[in-house]
């Protein structure tokens, strides 16, 4: 009995690290996105507003994406290509969106609360519900079609509470990393206090590689999503073009095939998200309003 109990648990775990495996760049984002929320408060309240938002993040998929996910398996499966595409586009999107900062295009980041812990918590939820649905379908698609609704039930939540540790725990560690750096700088010896200047110096760097490591997974994850998923529901031509390059690279081995379909992701990603923000810019100038772009989402500014 114990044995085959074993077993069970051993499928579940094995199918939630290989489920788990393709959210890679929506994990890195938010763990790159989610500290952001934190700027601006006192140390003490860091870990517990982190806390707070890593319970809402876990509210989110037990209660809403994965009972959600679980019915359109059941009951319509043919959705969830044209869900990924959307999904896929919204990564797009935001990652174009901060491919454009990085050249200097101005735009407004709205920080209304931004000090008022209640709204910040819910700010951060709502952002962490359009990147753990992203998780959490990219995870589904992945599983076996063949899977029991129990099993499947299983798996999704495994993926749910190894995901928001791992990504509220790294965001704990980066958030109180500095803090740590401080501490070691006022310290009698030399060495240490060195090495902790040396972290508090090298932290807003380790940030900026986050941010860019993060964007650019986005602008890969979010095009494969689209071009995979538009060639389930019947636009070919997204997945031709991916089987072509993995067929012209396939005599270079696996490595130079996923590098090349990351790359040819990853522009694709890029040219559909600078194309979704050309025209939420162009909305926003016909109703006479200018988009702000924020970490979760776009709100219209009155001009």
């Amino acid at each position: 009995m114990s044995v085959g109990l074993l077993a069970v648990v051993d499928d579940i775990l094995s199918a939630a690290m290989k489920a788990s495996a393709k959210t890679a760049g929506v994990v890195i984002d938010d763990a790159a996105v989610t500290p952001q929320y934190v700027q601006g408060l006192t140390p003490a309240r860091e870990l517990p507003v982190v806390g707070k938002i890593a319970l809402g993040s876990l509210a989110n998929k037990f209660l809403i994406i994965i009972p959600i996910a679980l019915l359109l398996t059941a009951f319509a499966p043919g959705v969830l290509p044209f869900l990924l595409i959307i999904g896929g586009a919204y990564l797009c999107f935001e990652g174009a969106e901060k491919v454009l900062e990085w050249f200097g295009f101005a735009h407004g980041h709205a920080d209304e609360g931004a000090r008022d812990e209640k709204k910040l918590v819910l700010g951060a939820v709502r952002t962490d519900l359009i990147l753990s649905t992203e998780i959490m379908l990219i995870s589904l698609a992945s599983l076996d079609a063949g899977m029991g609704t129990w099993t499947t039930l299983a798996v999704l939540a495994v993926i749910a509470l190894m995901m928001t540790v791992i990504v509220y725990g790294a965001v704990a560690l980066l958030v109180k990393i500095d803090d740590i750096g401080l501490k070691m700088a006022k310290s009698p010896d030399v060495r240490v206090r060195h090495t902790g200047t040396r972290i508090v110096r090298s932290m807003p760097a380790v940030f900026r590689v986050i941010s860019i490591i993060g964007t650019v997974a986005m602008l890969w994850v979010g095009g494969h999503l689209v071009l995979a998923n538009l060639d389930e529901v019947g636009v070919h031509l997204a997945g031709d073009l991916i089987h072509g390059v993995e067929h012209l690279l396939e005599p270079l081995g696996s490595v130079i095939v996923w590098i090349g379909d990351t790359i040819v992701s990853a522009i694709a990603g890029l040219i559909l998200g600078l194309v979704i923000v050309g025209i939420v810019l162009g909305i926003g100038r016909l109703i006479g309003r200018r988009p702000s772009f924020t970490e979760g989402g776009v709100s219209p500014v009155a001009h």
